[in-house]
């Protein structure tokens, strides 16, 4: 086993950099906690220079526009995360914590490993009992597709687009389901069918890009951030 290296940086380290560039290239794995407000710009420089990674980030952050398209085309994905693994963090003694973990004050915090490494986990299929009926599953006003409100309410029996919570990444397998979009607050959307103004709501403008249903009183309900997704038959 080779040896560790201990390299000094002539600059400031910013991996952005061309020297810090030059030692990725040279780098096997890179395991590492970025900084959150930088990952859409540090995820990307690993993908681009082809090594292998497994590092940490907001679970939310893969739904950014520049980092999706990577987990579409099966770049990157989501690692094993624990219960009690990534989602908590040690605290210096005297500041606020939320729990207590082998003797150690502990934070949590909604992150994930995002990686390129394969697992097992990624491959299990999602076992799904429930039938489609528009009465349950129904169509949203601005997009092609049909609201879902929990991973395990799946529809066996449908395979057009569907709409569930961000949440079903942790179960999205690429054998069985194929990623589409994600609904967002950004009205130029392409996957978004309709634009609201001022004649249909007095909140048209937080509308736009979400995926909003019409409810039987003609009424607009916003939903929370949505992954449209097909079955893969």
């Amino acid at each position: 086993m080779e040896r560790e290296r201990e390299i000094s940086l002539r600059g400031d380290g910013d991996f952005r950099s061309e020297e810090c560039i030059e030692l990725l290239k040279q780098a096997d794995i890179v395991v590492t906690n970025p900084p959150f407000s930088l990952f859409r710009a540090y995820l990307p420089q690993l993908i681009k220079y082809g090594v292998k990674f497994l590092v940490l980030g907001n679970m939310n952050a893969f739904a950014n526009r520049e980092i999706f398209p990577y987990f579409r085309e099966n770049k990157c994905w989501y690692g094993i995360t624990g219960r009690q693994g990534a989602k908590y963090f040690v605290v210096p003694k005297g500041r606020s914590y939320h729990k207590i973990i082998n003797g150690e004050p502990m934070k949590s915090a909604t992150v994930q490993w995002f990686t390129n490494l394969d697992h097992k986990k990624r491959h299990e299929s999602l076992t799904l009992t429930e039938k489609y009926n528009s009465d349950k599953y129904p169509m949203y006003d601005n997009y092609n597709a049909i609201e879902v409100g929990r991973t395990l309410d799946i529809p066996k029996d449908y395979f057009d687009i569907m709409a569930v919570p961000i949440s079903f990444m942790d179960k999205y397998n690429p054998e069985q389901f194929e990623l589409i979009g994600v609904t967002d607050n950004n009205k130029t959307n392409p996957l978004c069918t309709k634009i609201y103004g001022p004649e249909d709501s007095d909140r048209y403008s937080s509308l736009n890009g979400r995926a909003v249903l019409k409810l039987s009183d003609g009424s607009l309900k916003k939903q929370y951030a949505r992954i449209l997704i097909r079955r893969i038959k």
